[in-house]
C-alpha cells in the first residue's frame, strides 16, 4: 500500500494526563503532536468514557495550546456524569467544542471513513485501540518497552493484562512498529513469535534551559539529584538506605539528596520513610523543567538506580548538561550513552556508596568529577528521529 502523508494521531494519553506533569511517554506523544502539526494533513483521535472525538488540525492545535496554557474549562454536564478527574473532564469538555465529529464506540469505524484513503493511524502512547475499527487505516505503533510483561511486579494491578491486549493488537494489525531502542526491538521479538515489520528510532531528548534554582539547605553544599516518579521500579529505596546509613554516622555530614518526582503507586514503605524524614533527603515534586535543569546543572551528580527502563531519559538529560551520572547497569543506557555514565549493579550497594563518596569529595575539593563524564554527550534529537520516521509514516 502506498504511504500517504495523512495521519491520525491518537491523543488519548495526552488528554488523560491533562494538568499533570508529563512522564516520559507523555513527552513523546507531545513531541509527535508538535511536529505533525507542521507535517501534512493531521487529525487527532481521543477516546473518552463516552466514546470518541475526532479533531482536525485546528482541534489538534487547540489541544496543544490547552496543554501549554494549563487553564481547563469547567467540566460540562456530560463530563461530570462520567469523570472524577476534573482536569481531564475539563480537557474533554474543551475538545468536544472543537471536535469535527464524535461517536459512541460502536460508531468509530463509520466515523473514520471520512478520513483520506490510506491514512495512517499513529499510536505512540501505549493506549488500547480497536483492531476492527481501524482496519481501513494503516496502523503504526511506537513501542516504548515491554516492562508490564517482563516485570509485572513493577506495574499497577491490571496493567499486565491491558498491555498483553495492547501487544496482541499490535501483532494483529500493525503495518509498522517503531522501537525506541534495539533493546525494545529485541523484547518485541521475544514476545511476538512473528512480529510486524519494525525499526529502531531513538527518541529525541529535550534538554531544558536551566532557570532559577529552588532554594533550600542544599544551596552551597554538595547535593545529588534523583529524577523520576517515586515508584518501585525507580528503586528509590536503595538511595534512602544509603542516606540512612550516612545519617547514623554522626561524624559524617552527608551530601543532600533531592528527589525530584511525584509520588506514584505501590510504594507505601518508601513514602513512610520520606514522611518520617531522613537527614539530608528532600522531596521536591512538581518542579517545572527549567527548575529541574537548574538543580541538575548545580548538582554533584544524577543518581539513577532504576531496575528496568525502556529508554531512560533522566541520565541523558543530565549528561547533556555535563552532569556526572551514576546509573544502574541497564542495556538501553549502554546502547544510547555508551560509557558516559558510571555504571553500578543495583545489588552492589557498596559500589554505590563508594562512588557517591568519591563524587561528593571531588565536588567539595573544587574539582568536579571528570571521569564520570568521559566525553561530551550529545543526546539523540527529535529532528534526527523525525527525519527517519517521517519517511515511514
Amino acid at each position: 500500500m502506498a504511504i500517504t502523508t495523512a495521519r491520525l494521531l491518537d491523543l488519548t494519553r495526552l488528554v488523560s494526563r491533562a494538568g499533570r506533569a508529563f512522564t516520559g511517554i507523555d513527552r513523546v506523544e507531545y513531541a509527535y503532536l508538535s511536529r505533525l502539526l507542521s507535517e501534512g494533513p493531521l487529525w487527532g483521535l481521543v477516546r473518552t468514557q463516552m466514546g470518541y472525538l475526532l479533531l482536525n488540525r485546528s482541534g489538534c492545535a487547540a489541544l496543544k495550546a490547552l496543554l501549554e496554557g494549563g487553564a481547563f474549562p469547567a467540566p460540562d454536564l456530560l463530563s461530570r456524569l462520567r469523570r472524577r478527574d476534573s482536569r481531564r473532564a475539563g480537557a474533554e469538555t474543551a475538545l468536544r467544542r472543537v471536535a469535527v465529529a464524535r461517536c459512541l464506540p460502536s460508531g468509530l469505524r463509520r466515523m473514520l471513513r471520512a478520513l483520506p484513503e490510506g491514512c495512517t493511524y499513529l499510536n505512540v502512547g501505549h493506549t488500547l485501540f480497536s483492531v476492527d475499527a481501524l482496519r481501513d487505516l494503516r496502523v503504526v505503533v511506537l513501542l516504548h518497552d515491554t516492562i508490564p510483561l517482563d516485570h509485572p511486579e513493577f506495574t499497577r494491578d491490571g496493567m499486565t493484562e491491558r498491555f498483553t491486549g495492547f501487544l496482541d493488537r499490535v501483532g494483529q494489525s500493525a503495518a509498522l512498529v517503531i522501537c525506541n531502542s534495539a533493546q525494545t526491538k529485541a523484547d518485541l521479538a521475544r514476545h511476538l513469535a512473528s512480529p510486524p515489520p519494525n525499526v529502531v528510532a531513538h527518541l529525541g531528548v529535550d534538554v531544558a534551559r536551566p532557570g532559577q534554582m529552588p532554594s533550600g539547605p542544599w544551596v552551597g553544599a554538595p547535593y545529588f539529584v534523583a529524577l523520576g516518579t517515586i515508584e518501585p521500579r525507580k528503586n528509590h529505596a536503595l538511595l534512602l538506605n544509603l542516606w540512612q546509613r550516612r545519617a547514623s554516622r554522626s561524624n559524617v555530614s552527608p551530601p543532600h539528596l533531592l528527589i525530584c518526582g511525584a509520588r506514584g503507586w505501590g510504594n507505601a514503605e518508601v513514602f513512610a520513610r520520606l514522611d518520617a524524614g531522613i537527614a539530608g533527603v528532600h522531596e521536591l515534586p512538581g518542579l517545572p523543567d527549567h527548575a529541574v535543569a537548574a538543580l541538575l546543572q548545580g548538582s554533584t551528580g544524577l543518581l539513577f538506580p532504576s531496575l528496568a527502563e525502556g529508554y531512560g531519559l533522566p541520565p541523558m538529560e543530565a549528561a547533556a548538561l555535563g552532569v556526572p551520572v551514576l546509573a544502574a547497569d541497564l542495556p538501553v543506557l549502554r546502547e544510547v550513552m555508551g560509557d558516559i555514565p558510571i555504571y553500578a549493579a543495583v545489588a552492589d550497594t557498596y559500589r554505590w556508596a563508594r562512588e557517591i563518596d568519591r563524587l561528593a569529595a571531588d565536588r567539595q575539593a573544587g574539582c568536579h568529577e571528570k571521569g564520570s563524564t568521559r566525553a561530551a554527550f550529545y543526546p539523540p534529537t527529535w529532528d534526527e528521529h523525525f527525519k527517519f520516521v517521517l519517511t515511514l509514516i
